[in-house]
């Protein structure tokens, strides 16, 4: 194989995009279901927001803000506890993934 090949794959590996997490995948692993219900419409109680449907920037916002402290009422402070355990890129996964669920 030519050098120059060689070289340019190796340079062009350490450029590949990552992959990313499948938002179910995430709902499921992060614990979202436990409190949100298995198909994000039936929380656990009537407090607890219904998540399917969405708007993702809407609920990539609020889990940022919750994650970051900005957001701090209600029951935030349940979340508050488990975002520290998910990603920027997993909460845009997430928020995306939620906004998809009809």
């Amino acid at each position: 194989m030519n050098i120059k090949l060689i070289l340019a794959l190796a340079a062009t590996a350490g450029f590949a995009a990552p992959v990313l997490a499948d938002g179910k995948a995430l709902y499921l692993e992060k614990t979202c279901i436990a409190c949100h219900g298995k198909d994000a419409k039936k929380p656990l109680t009537p407090e607890y927001p219904k998540l399917a449907g969405q708007n993702a920037k809407y609920a990539e916002k609020q889990m940022q803000d919750i994650k970051s402290g900005a957001r701090a009422n209600g029951n935030s402070a349940a979340m508050k506890g488990v975002m520290h355990l998910v990603s920027d890129e997993e909460i845009k996964q997430l928020a995306k993934y939620l906004s998809e669920i009809k």
